[in-house]
């Protein structure tokens, strides 16, 4: 898979068969489109062709950038879509400029000038341009006076459901992340730095690894303790991860990310993991003590384990 971050940089492509979109998760939905781009690209002995943009729109154009949150940063977009097929990313910089383009500067000054597509594929609900103007049925006013074939997607359905980033997100920020995963066709996840912290739980026998510098549009799950998997220096680990603000020994009310590995001794200071989020297993609670906590931990410990084990079967 090539991937273009400049359009000026985009080579000749042989019968382009393009798509567009911002493929916030790479979910189960953006897979059916992508691989029916694939197939109709072989189709015409063509090339398929991803259109993606960095960063997300919303982050540009919203008026509350606080309320934005993203599935996927750019570099994790490009890794899923690297296992999709498709032969060409192009990642588009999205700022005020671009999004003030008229529907028909979109169409003419982006599209056919940079592309020049032989089949345009975008879904019923599709718009762009400022004000959103543009649509599909602008595009295939196009379509002979640009040489372009417009084919709308079909919506994706699994089990009754539209599937769509806002649906993965609102699944998230309820912390079930085993139906988010499902959507998503993989666990979610996201990266951190490995930080010291207060060191307590090593004194409770349950050492953990404290993230810092998560991505501040990256959305977290809700406040609790899941089952994960961790990926350090190229190996995989299992444990368990609270997220949340440590009510029963911490004063301040900053959320905090918390992972303890199983059957794990190394010093990961200042190391870079991915944390995949597999089933959650309760919310974040205050206990009357610490004794009462550590309790609550190893019950924790033993449903993680008993889950791992029919994952791992």
């Amino acid at each position: 898979m090539n991937v273009y971050y400049n359009t000026d940089s985009i080579p000749t492509l042989k019968n382009p068969t393009i798509t567009i979109g911002t493929f916030d998760g790479v979910h189960t939905g953006h897979r059916f489109v992508i691989d029916t781009l694939v197939k109709k690209a072989k189709e015409i002995n063509g090339e398929s062709v991803i259109i993606t943009f960095e960063p997300h729109p919303r982050l540009v154009i919203s008026s509350n950038k606080n309320e934005v949150f993203i599935l996927n940063t750019l570099d994790e977009k490009i890794k899923n879509l690297e296992t999709t097929g498709v032969d060409h990313v192009v990642v588009v910089r999205f700022d005020m400029a671009f999004a003030s383009m008229t529907a028909e500067e979109y169409i003419e000054q982006f599209l056919v000038k940079y592309f020049h597509p032989r089949i345009i594929m975008i879904g019923q609900d599709h718009q762009f341009g400022k004000g959103r103007k543009g649509n599909i049925q602008l595009l295939k006013q196009y379509e002979t006076q640009y040489q372009y074939h417009v084919e709308e997607i079909p919506l994706q359905i699994i089990e009754q459901k539209k599937v769509s980033s806002t649906q993965v997100r609102n699944f998230l920020k309820i912390g079930d992340v085993a139906q988010a995963a499902h959507l998503l066709g993989s666990y979610y996840t996201f990266q951190g730095e490995v930080c010291e912290g207060r060191k307590l739980g090593r004194t409770l026998g349950f050492p953990t690894a404290n993230l810092c510098k998560v991505n501040q549009y990256k959305l977290i799950p809700a406040f609790g303790v899941y089952v994960v998997k961790v990926a350090c220096n190229g190996n995989n680990y299992f444990g368990m991860m609270n997220i949340g603000t440590n009510p029963t020994v911490a004063d301040d009310t900053s959320p905090k990310f918390e992972v303890h590995l199983f059957d794990f001794n190394q010093n990961i200071y200042h190391e870079t993991i991915s944390v995949f989020f597999i089933e959650r297993l309760r919310d974040e609670l205050k206990f009357d003590s610490v004794d009462e906590m550590v309790i609550a931990i190893q019950k924790d410990k033993q449903l993680s384990l008993d889950i791992l084990s029919k994952i791992k079967k």
